[in-house]
C-alpha cells in the first residue's frame, strides 16, 4: 500500500517529503495496542483519574515526527497577509473567500467583512460573513480600500465548489477585484504558481508573467514566494519570475495597489 501511495505522489516534492516523514515515523497497530496496555498498567498502579477502555480508543498513528508537519502554503501566506495589515492598519478590511483562520484571528485587531460562496456560520465580534459570487461582486466601483483574495481565484470556474464551469472564471474574478478596489487601495492576492497548468478540478497554477499581465493596470508593491522547498526555505521576499519558473507548485503572494487617477 505504501509503495502504491508513493508512486501516485509523482513529482509533488512537498507532499512526497511529508509522506516520507510520516511513513518513517508512523507506528503500527500492534505497537499502538502495546502502548495502550502499558499505559493502562501504569494507570492501574496509581489512583485512576480517568476511565480508560479499549472501546474508547482514538488511534493517532502518524505523529511521532521530529517536527510538526503543517501546510506551508497556508501558514506562510496567511502570516504574510497579516503582517501587511499590521503595517497598513486599515479602518476595516474586506476578504473574499480566503481562509477562515485568517479572518477570525485578524478580526481581533481589524474589523473584517468576509464574503464567501459558501459562508460559514461563525459569530465573532468585528467579523461579518455573507454570501458572494466572486465573478459578480455586489460592491460599487472603486469602493474598497483594503481587499484580499487568497488561494481562491485558482478555483473559480472549475466546479469544485458547485460553481458554474467556466474556463475564464478566474479572469472574470480578477476583473471584479480590480473593479471594486479603490484608487490607492491595497489588494492582497495569492494563487499557486509554477509552470502554468490546470489540475482539474482542484485548481489552476499560474506563471509569474501571466499574473503580472492580468494585473498590469495595478502597481506591484511586493511579491513573496513560498517555494516547493519551503521546508528548507520558508519564503522568498522580493522574488522574481525566474524563482517562479523553478517551482512545481509554489505559492505566489502579490501585494498590489491601484493607481491613483
Amino acid at each position: 500500500m505504501f509503495d502504491f501511495i508513493k508512486a501516485k505522489l509523482g513529482k509533488n516534492k512537498v507532499i512526497a517529503g511529508i509522506y516520507h516523514r510520516i511513513r518513517h515515523h508512523s507506528i503500527s497497530e500492534r505497537q499502538f495496542r502495546e502502548d495502550f496496555n502499558q499505559f493502562l498498567a501504569l494507570s492501574c498502579s496509581k489512583q485512576q483519574r480517568f476511565l480508560m477502555r479499549w472501546n474508547d480508543r482514538y488511534p493517532c498513528l502518524n505523529e511521532r515526527t521530529q517536527f510538526t508537519d503543517f501546510d506551508h502554503h497556508y501558514i506562510y501566506h496567511l502570516a504574510w497577509a497579516a503582517r501587511i495589515l499590521s503595517q497598513t492598519k486599515p479602518g476595516y478590511h474586506v476578504d473574499i473567500s480566503s481562509s477562515l483562520h485568517f479572518c477570525t484571528i485578524v478580526s481581533a485587531f481589524v474589523p473584517i467583512k468576509f464574503y464567501d460562496y459558501r459562508p460559514a456560520e461563525i459569530v465573532l465580534s468585528n467579523l461579518t460573513l455573507q454570501h458572494v459570487n466572486l465573478i459578480s461582486l455586489p460592491f460599487e466601483k472603486n469602493s474598497i480600500k483594503s481587499l484580499s483574495c487568497m488561494h481562491t481565484v485558482e478555483h473559480i470556474g472549475l466546479g469544485r465548489y458547485g460553481d458554474q464551469l467556466d474556463p475564464d472564471g478566474d479572469l472574470k474574478a480578477i476583473s471584479e477585484l480590480k473593479r471594486v478596489l479603490a484608487p490607492g487601495g491595497n489588494l492582497l492576492f495569492v494563487v499557486p504558481v509554477g509552470k502554468p497548468r490546470i489540475m482539474f478540478n482542484a485548481h489552476r497554477i499560474y506563471s509569474y508573467n501571466q499574473l503580472i499581465t492580468y494585473f498590469s493596470d495595478l502597481d506591484l508593491i511586493n511579491f513573496t514566494l513560498i517555494p516547493d522547498d519551503a521546508i528548507k526555505n520558508a519564503i522568498i521576499n522580493n522574488a522574481n519570475s525566474e524563482d517562479v519558473d523553478r517551482q512545481y507548485y509554489g505559492c505566489g503572494c502579490f501585494w498590489f495597489m491601484k493607481k491613483n487617477k
